[in-house]
């Protein structure tokens, strides 16, 4: 497999890094939080699950392995040095292959939302829902403060949702209620117009 950089800036460029941690989420978490690790997400939800025959709450991943590195390349490759076990997840592209990352705008909204564990969130394949029939809006109070995501009717809710997507990797929903939202103009990324 060859991946290059195309520069030594982009070596250096921190950014969020999609990377997988193969059935050990938990010894990455723990080394990331370290005192030599590096700045991370991973998604997580509440689950009712079965231990030793008894029911209990816990709060996993919600996608098995994934995890976001908030960091340069140089970075990650010397933390991997120590800590094997990240894998850069890539895409290909036309071009070859490509490291995969999130823009900061994009992680920053689905942090935002995906971080309110007690919410009901729902998290979807991004194959799974048709943005083009939804319309771009920003939060305006409440919890979810000045989230941008696109407001859609999705199969399966009586009601419309938020919904924020990382693109080519994974979309999660919140209800919010009409009074917070405002209407986004594409284009100019500004409120738009209402008419009459």
């Amino acid at each position: 497999m060859n991946v290059t950089l195309k520069n030594i800036n982009e070596k250096n460029r921190v950014r969020w890094y999609v990377m997988r941690a193969y059935k050990c989420e938990g010894k990455a978490e723990e080394k990331l939080k370290g005192e030599d690790g590096l700045d991370y997400y991973i998604p997580k939800k509440y689950t009712v699950q079965v231990y030793h025959g008894k029911k209990t709450r816990r709060l996993v991943p919600v996608t098995p392995n994934l995890i976001f590195v908030h960091a340069s390349h140089s970075q990650i490759i010397e933390f991997k040095q120590k800590c094997n076990f990240l894998q850069f997840m890539m895409w290909k592209m036309s071009t070859g292959l490509e490291y995969l990352t999130v823009p900061d705008n994009q992680m920053s909204n689905f942090i935002k939302i995906s971080s309110q564990y007690d919410e009901d969130l729902k998290y979807y394949k991004p194959e799974e829902i048709d943005f083009k029939k939804g319309t771009r809006v920003r939060i305006h109070g409440g919890q979810f403060d000045g989230l941008e995501g696109t407001f859609i009717k999705l199969k399966g809710t009586r009601s419309k949702q938020v919904v924020v997507k990382l693109d080519n990797i994974m979309a999660v929903s919140a209800q919010i209620h009409l009074d917070l939202i405002e209407v986004i103009n594409e284009k100019s990324g500004k409120k738009a117009e209402e008419t009459k």
